[in-house]
């Protein structure tokens, strides 16, 4: 990948954003490699409001920060929002964006030119149960007043909440608006992404291999898996990532069944470590591919080879059957066959989508597509995730390994380019 130059920062902007050449560049593979962050919010609104005006939404109301984030590229306190729904931002399908942000923190986002205007949320303290009732009828009243404003409609309007408490959607309602769940809407409208974007989750995902190269180097009897995680995860803060989603990082018996996560436990000679990065990056866009290491001194055993062989075979003949076109109920039957006493332990999809975190699709395996996944057509422009995980019941092993890719006009383009481990895939 070539190297950015950032421009220096405006006096306007607050300094963790980074300003990016105007023009993207490819670096011959269909991902291009750098971003004007202007069109990149310019475009996510459009693919929104496009949305909204196909579904006939008058307005829609964001309290999801990824949401938000999307529309607008606004970022205040992620971590707060994703439990606290007090932070909102009005969009309307033609109207000014106006965020409705915690007290005293409006500037943090005003600077950017998809906010239109910054009020006062309504529901600062909706968590707080014995004020819900008291905000509710305050956020309705305004919605409703902002939503007649910019239709000059009257009627029975329909405005989406992408998450909110009941009794907000109720207050609405009492206002006369018809109120509709629009997350569904929402991710399907973000699961094509823009150039821009891509080039957002190519950068990501280079600075989530450098943390795992960092790990990797680290790995040797003693360490535990905790110190192992806190490498990964201060090289993602130092790469400008944000957080990561889950703890996705063991070893030896704990690597069988997958998701334990990150202990105390002391890694010991001959043992694998699997890890998942799972991570909200820099531009917060997600990165997501695994690995699995062996543990030296000495050779992997022959029982470990096989695993990682079959969990690399799954995820590359997997990867070989993606293409534009085809349905994710195609993608379940033509997929690897897992041996039947790997079965029980299957991983739950065999591709999900990846966005600004684990995004839409989800394609699970033959057996699981009706309980799991929708049907659908894979397009130029989705990014996906292809899993494997091999264990058996009763063994001490397993293998994790997982590729991200762009769907191309002709085929896939590979994200994740970590090398894969030579010792664990040479053959006794």
């Amino acid at each position: 990948m070539s190297i950015v130059e950032f421009e220096p920062l405006s006096d306007q902007e607050p300094d963790y954003i980074p300003v990016i050449p105007s023009a993207p560049v490819s670096n011959g593979d269909s991902i291009p490699t750098a971003f004007d962050p202007v069109q990149l919010r310019g475009g996510r609104l459009k693919r929104l409001r496009d949305m909204m005006k196909e579904q006939d939404y008058a307005a829609v109301v964001l309290f999801d920060p990824n949401n938000q984030r999307y529309a607008t590229g606004s970022r205040n306190m992620f971590g707060y929002f994703l439990r606290n729904s007090t932070r909102y931002i009005y969009v309307p399908q033609s109207g000014p964006v106006i965020l409705f942000e915690y007290p005293g923190s409006a500037h943090v986002s005003t600077w950017l030119e998809t906010i239109d205007e910054a009020r006062t949320s309504k529901v600062v303290w909706s968590a707080v149960n014995q004020r819900d009732n008291l905000s509710s009828d305050p956020f309705g009243v305004e919605i409703a007043e902002l939503v007649r404003k910019h239709t000059g409609d009257n009627g029975r309007l329909k405005v989406g909440l992408d998450r909110c408490t009941l009794n907000l959607a109720r207050s609405l309602e009492a206002q006369g608006l018809e109120v509709f769940d629009c997350m569904q809407d929402t991710l399907h409208c973000r699961r094509i992404k823009t150039n821009e974007e891509i080039a957002c989750l190519a950068q990501s995902m280079a600075a989530s291999e450098a943390a795992v190269a960092n790990v990797e180097e680290a790995i040797r009897p003693g360490v535990t898996e905790n110190e192992l995680f806190a490498i990964l995860y201060g090289e993602v803060i130092r790469q400008g990532g944000e957080f990561i989603e889950t703890r996705l990082l063991n070893s030896g018996p704990r690597t069988n069944p997958w998701f334990n996560e990150a202990s105390d436990r002391v890694l010991r000679p001959g043992e694998l470590v699997a890890l998942d990065t799972d991570t909200i990056g820099c531009h917060g866009y997600y990165s997501d591919f695994s690995r699995t290491f062996h543990v030296g001194p000495g050779k992997p055993t022959a029982y470990q080879q096989s695993l990682y062989q079959m969990a690399y075979d799954q995820v590359h003949h997997n990867m070989s059957i993606l293409r534009p076109g085809i349905s994710y109920l195609e993608i379940a039957e033509q997929a690897w066959k897992i041996p039947e006493r790997f079965l029980d332990r299957r991983y739950p999809s065999i591709i999900h989508g990846v966005g600004m975190h684990g995004e839409t699709p989800l394609v699970a395996h033959h057996m699981d597509f009706e309980r799991f996944s929708k049907n659908g057509i894979l397009e130029p422009g989705m990014v996906v995730s292809v899993e494997s995980y091999i264990g058996e019941v009763g063994a001490a092993d397993g293998v994790k390994l997982e590729e991200e890719v762009l769907v191309t006009d002709t085929g896939i383009a590979r994200l994740s380019r970590y090398p894969f481990n030579e010792a664990l895939l040479k053959q006794a």
